[in-house]
């Protein structure tokens, strides 16, 4: 019989592949692969015996083993399933959930652990339940299955199905007087024939109680459905036997030999032990149930990754996607910070700035409301700068960067304006009706009333003591206020060239802290799809590595 390490690399594949497909433990396909997984492991050759309630299985084993070794009654008793296996005295272990085992001599402590209870319910704190028997069939490493009945409840026929996936031989006992039920014929063909278990012998019980002519119509049904049932058995075996189990039974526990050949146990023996000995050096029978299980698990992770390069692909696309938006919102972001740039570029453009500011800063200048001209200029500089950084704070929010220094303009200090010497102070007459009128008339009233005023009607202010440039004292007071008017436009002049020139360059530095922020530089970084394409390679690497190994298994 082929050793259970000749199966460990294709076990540890199929049960890695139950943990990377993250099955539902109830699931079919889980059930059925653990059965196979436990199967492999398995050194012992298995024949596991169903059937309905009431067939008489545990009586055809009991008269197999001529030993009332497993529970019978006229009720369903089987609530698990018993491994019979060899010992040198009759004795049962039962080993529950928690560790804990049971071991006594004979089989009575089957009743209080592996038969169901009034409720009809298995034990639910059960783990494996053994019986040992003196027998010379169990001792060449056969091992018989007692399985539940299959018509009784769902809980059942799950640990039915379940086990026959991972038994070497399968019998099915049959009543010879209800032959073939619909939900007999279900399980050969979901249980068995869907699932590759293609080798299953047929023992119809309860013939005995049919008249001759029934026992032939009965036995000629049941070879038309055997048929398809026998592709590993030798030529000269049958897969079909009758065997009445109570009076195969009695007549083993008396010893009487002719007796029990007439009930055919000992023929259903024989061949049991042909078919034994004809299969344990062979693969034939694993195999097709092992490949029927592989290719399901195989399918499954060929979906699974197909789902996972799915998610990968969308993944990159979203990743190229997040890109090329990036990309666009770089080209805008920039587009729109370099035009309000330019446009701030045009403002500061010295025959510009002269135009829109000179004339009105050096009224300012002449009127004594400087303070509030720049207050207002600092506003429309303030603006021109708030459009600038709405674009990098743009850049910043879209690109996760930090915010760098602000563009800080800097202001000329305000400009200290040298007046020339006023014209003779003329006879208070003069002063009324010419220095007046021109003041009022030029616009600059303040002269006469404000600071500068004192220096006009007094005379004196250390501002006026400086020299201008004129040597030659204006002769009128309108000649006057053309000098203040000149002084005052060339002092906003130099003031706003002096400010253009200053900012030009802030700006020409600040154009080169925000090219940094303005660009996406993240759009060759990898993926992050270490997991992902991890998981893919080894759903690949298994598929590839269970075919291979089904491969070497079929050539051993």
């Amino acid at each position: 019989m082929q050793q259970p390490e000749t199966y460990q690399n294709l076990t540890n594949h199929l049960k890695s592949a139950l943990g990377i497909l993250e099955l539902d433990k109830n699931s079919q396909l889980y059930r059925d692969t653990t059965s196979i997984c436990d199967y492999l492991a398995k050194p012992t050759f298995q024949i596991a015996v169903f059937g309905p309630f009431n067939y008489g299985k545990s009586t055809l084993l009991n008269a197999l083993l001529g030993n009332r070794a497993l529970p019978i009654d006229l009720v369903p008793t089987t609530g698990a399933a018993i491994y019979v296996n060899y010992g040198d005295e009759l004795h049962a272990k039962i080993t529950l959930k928690d560790g804990t085992e049971v071991s006594e001599a004979g089989t009575d402590v089957l009743k209080r652990y592996a038969i169901l209870d009034d409720n009809r319910q298995m034990r639910d704190d059960v783990a494996a339940v053994n019986v040992y028997c003196p027998h010379p069939f169990l001792k060449t490493g056969v091992e018989l299955l007692d399985l539940p009945g299959t018509n009784d409840r769902q809980e059942q026929d799950n640990l039915v199905r379940d086990k026959l996936l991972s038994a070497d031989l399968v019998v099915q006992v049959l009543d010879a007087r209800k032959l073939m039920t619909l939900g007999e014929r279900e399980h050969l063909r979901d249980w068995l024939s869907d699932r590759q278990i293609n080798t299953v012998v047929f023992v119809a019980n309860f013939l005995n109680l049919l008249e001759p002519d029934d026992q032939k119509q009965v036995y000629n049904r049941l070879l038309f459905v055997a048929e398809s049932f026998r592709s590993n058995l030798p030529n000269n075996i049958s897969n079909i036997y009758r065997v009445d189990a109570l009076p195969a039974l009695r007549a083993r526990l008396k010893g009487d030999v002719a007796a029990a050949q007439t009930t055919g146990i000992a023929a259903f023996e024989s061949a049991l032990q042909s078919i034994v000995a004809s299969q344990q050096e062979q693969l034939a029978v694993k195999l097709p149930r092992i490949e029927a299980i592989a290719t399901k698990i195989c399918q499954s992770l060929r979906a699974k990754s197909e789902t996972v390069a799915a998610e990968i692909a969308a993944a990159q696309q979203k990743q190229k996607d997040r890109i090329e938006i990036k990309q666009k919102a770089e080209k805008l972001i920039l587009k729109g910070f370099q035009a309000s740039v330019s446009d701030f570029e045009i403002w500061l453009y010295q025959p510009t700035l002269l135009r829109l500011y000179q004339s009105e800063m050096a009224l300012s200048l002449q009127q004594g409301t400087f303070d509030a001209w720049k207050t207002k200029f600092e506003r429309d500089v303030l603006k021109q700068q708030e459009t600038i950084a709405e674009w990098v704070n743009k850049a910043c929010e879209f690109f996760d960067r930090e915010q760098p220094i602000a563009l800080l303009t800097s202001f000329p200090p305000s400009p200290q304006i040298a007046l020339p010497e006023p014209p003779p102070a003329p006879a208070k007459k003069s002063i009324d009706s010419e220095v007046t009128p021109v003041a009022i008339a030029t616009g600059l009233g303040w002269l006469l009333g404000g600071p500068m005023g004192a220096a006009v009607v007094g005379g004196a202010s250390y501002i006026l003591k400086k020299r201008t440039g004129y040597e030659k004292p204006p002769e009128s007071s309108e000649a006057y206020l053309n000098q203040v008017t000149e002084i005052c436009s060339e002092a906003a002049k130099n003031y706003l060239i002096g400010f253009s020139i200053d900012t030009f360059l802030m700006l020409q530095h600040y154009k080169e802290i925000a090219a940094k922020v303005i660009c996406f530089q993240d759009s060759k970084e990898p993926l992050n799809m270490n997991v992902q394409q991890y998981q893919l390679q080894l759903v690949n690497n298994l598929v590839e590595n269970l075919a291979a190994e089904l491969d070497r298994i079929k050539i051993r």
